[in-house]
């Protein structure tokens, strides 16, 4: 997997993916400033990339759920990367909405049969976990037996360590912030004083922002 982790970081980097603005922060939908942000939509744009992912995410689920019996996608950027594994894998598929609809069944939960079966989902990245862990929680009401989450990316945060152990739940990642960092290093894209800003926020996002 090492391989995969490294080639897929240069990828998010060359693609421009990742952006480092260390001195005017980003801020997520969640209200968390960052001196990074990754926008792992642009992957399915580039057929070498996505093909690195997919193979990558496949061989990430074989390896540690290896039981599986339903791949799932979490809407709405894990769902092209789910079909690819998928297909990969020849297993059933699913999406998951990010709340139920408003109208017919009222279904959260879309494709195959998920009662009493083993699933993975698939989401583009990891932060807190506060979206993917809400469809955890959907699929399970579903009547499923969901063995873990695989992902592109995990930023390491502390708070995503410890929401998905409350969970009761495992995830893996393609590439990791760290790996991304020294991806960034070995092409010359940061200096020392942003790589001193950047391991400072992954640390304590919180106290960094205050």
């Amino acid at each position: 997997m090492t391989e995969y982790a490294t080639q897929v970081a240069n990828d998010l980097l060359k693609i421009g993916a990742v952006k480092f603005s260390p001195e005017a922060p980003f801020t997520w939908a969640s209200g968390i400033k960052s001196p990074i942000y990754t926008d792992n939509r642009m992957t399915i744009g580039f057929p070498e990339v996505r093909q690195n992912i997919f193979k990558g995410l496949a061989e990430l689920i074989t390896t540690h759920y290896g039981d599986v019996e339903i791949v799932g996608g979490v809407a709405t950027a894990g769902i092209p990367h789910a079909a690819w594994v998928a297909e990969t894998l020849n297993k059933p598929m699913i999406y998951v909405r990010s709340k139920p609809k408003d109208h017919g069944a009222g279904r959260q939960t879309e494709g195959a049969e998920v009662a009493g079966k083993k699933v993975v989902l698939i989401d583009d990245l990891i932060s807190t976990g506060g979206s993917v862990l809400g469809a955890v929680e959907a699929v399970r009401k579903a009547g499923a037996d969901v063995l873990g989450v695989v992902s592109i990316f995990s930023y390491e945060l502390p708070a995503g360590v410890a929401n998905f152990a409350q969970a009761g739940l495992t995830f893996q990642s393609l590439t990791t912030y760290s790996q991304l960092i020294d991806a960034a290093i070995a092409r010359g894209d940061l200096n020392a004083s942003q790589l001193a800003t950047l391991k400072a926020w992954q640390q304590s996002p919180a106290d960094w922002q205050a």
